[in-house]
C-alpha cells in the first residue's frame, strides 16, 4: 500500500483465506465462509504441509497462535478493567465481532474495514441477524489524514469517548513498511491517551535466523506482495527492539507475548523451535 487510498481488493485476498482457516478450525460462523476463501484453503493446503515438515510450523499455525492469544488478552480486559468497547481495524472476515456479542450481549463492538471489505461484511452480517446497535460495521482508511475515513474521526463518531477501548489490528501491519505504520501507531497512541486504560493489540513477525529459512520467507514475502499489491514487511528482529519501539510511538506500557509462554494455557498450536509471530499488547495506563 502507499500513503494514497488503496483498492481494498488485493489485502481481501489474504481476508478470505484467513476466514476460511477460522471456519476450518470451528471458530467461525456460516454466515462468514465464502466460496473463494474455501478455494484458497485447498490450494493452499500442500504448501502448508510442506512448510510444516520443513520448519516445524505453517501460516496456519501462526495465525491461529496470534488469534487465540489476542481473544485471551481481550477477554482479560473484559472481565478484569471492564472495558465495554473493542474495535477490530481490518477485520476481513474475522469471527471475533460475532463471538464477543455472543459471550458479552452488552458488548459495543465496531468492525472497520476500507469500503469495498466493510461492505461485505456488513451484508453477511445483516443477512445473519447479527448487525445492531451494539454491533457496527464502518469504513476506515488508516492512511487518511482527513475525511470521514480517518481513524480520529470512526473512533470519535462510534465510540462513547469517556471510556477506554480495546483496539485490533490483526493481520494488517505487515502489509506496510515500518515508517508508514508506524505514523499510524503514533496516531493511535495519541487518540487512546485521552482514554485512559485503553489496550492496543497486534501482531509482528519476525524474521528467522536459520539462512535458508530466511531466503524461503523473503520469496514468499514477494509474492504476497505482488498478489496484495503492497509491500510486505518483518519490522522487527527481538522482543526488546518491538517493545522500544511501541513505547517510541507513544505507549509506555507494551508487553511482547511469545506464543512459547501460552502453550498448555491456551488451545494453541505449538510451533517446533522458536514461532515467528509475537502478539503485542501496548497499553495506556488507567
Amino acid at each position: 500500500m502507499s500513503k494514497r487510498r488503496t483498492d481494498s481488493s488485493g489485502i481481501s485476498f489474504t481476508a478470505l483465506y484467513t476466514g476460511a482457516v477460522w471456519h476450518r478450525y470451528g471458530l467461525s460462523d456460516d454466515a462468514l465462509a465464502t466460496r473463494e476463501g474455501q478455494l484458497l484453503y485447498h490450494l493452499m493446503t500442500p504448501f502448508e504441509a510442506a512448510s510444516k515438515a520443513a520448519i516445524g510450523g505453517n501460516i496456519r499455525t501462526f495465525l491461529l497462535q496470534r488469534h487465540l492469544i489476542i481473544d485471551h488478552l481481550i477477554e482479560k480486559a473484559i472481565r478484569e478493567q471492564g472495558i465495554t468497547q473493542v474495535l477490530e481495524i481490518a477485520a476481513g472476515m474475522s469471527p471475533r465481532g460475532i463471538r464477543l456479542r455472543e459471550q458479552h450481549p452488552t458488548l459495543h463492538m465496531v468492525e472497520a474495514d476500507l469500503p469495498d471489505m466493510a461492505a461485505r461484511k456488513a451484508l453477511r452480517l445483516m443477512a445473519a441477524g447479527r448487525l445492531g446497535a451494539h454491533h457496527q460495521v464502518t469504513p476506515i482508511d488508516i492512511l487518511a489524514e482527513r475525511g470521514e475515513q480517518t481513524l480520529e474521526t470512526v473512533i470519535a463518531r462510534v465510540f462513547d469517548n469517556d471510556k477506554p477501548l480495546v483496539v485490533v489490528t490483526e493481520g494488517l501491519t505487515s502489509y506496510f513498511p515500518l515508517a508508514v505504520i508506524s505514523d499510524f501507531w503514533r496516531r493511535l497512541a495519541t487518540i487512546l491517551s485521552g482514554r485512559p486504560g485503553s489496550v492496543y493489540l497486534s501482531e509482528s513477525y519476525y524474521r528467522p535466523r536459520q539462512p535458508l529459512l530466511n531466503g524461503t520467507l523473503n520469496a514468499l514475502g514477494h509474492l504476497l506482495g505482488a498478489a496484495t499489491r503492497s509491500q510486505v514487511s518483518f519490522h522487527f528482529r527481538s522482543d526488546p527492539e518491538a517493545r522500544q519501539h511501541f513505547s517510541g510511538c507513544g505507549f509506555p506500557d507494551v508487553t511482547v507475548h511469545d506464543p512459547r509462554t501460552w502453550y498448555g494455557i491456551l488451545p494453541i498450536p505449538e510451533s517446533r523451535g522458536e514461532p515467528m509471530v509475537r502478539v503485542i499488547e501496548a497499553r495506556i495506563p488507567a
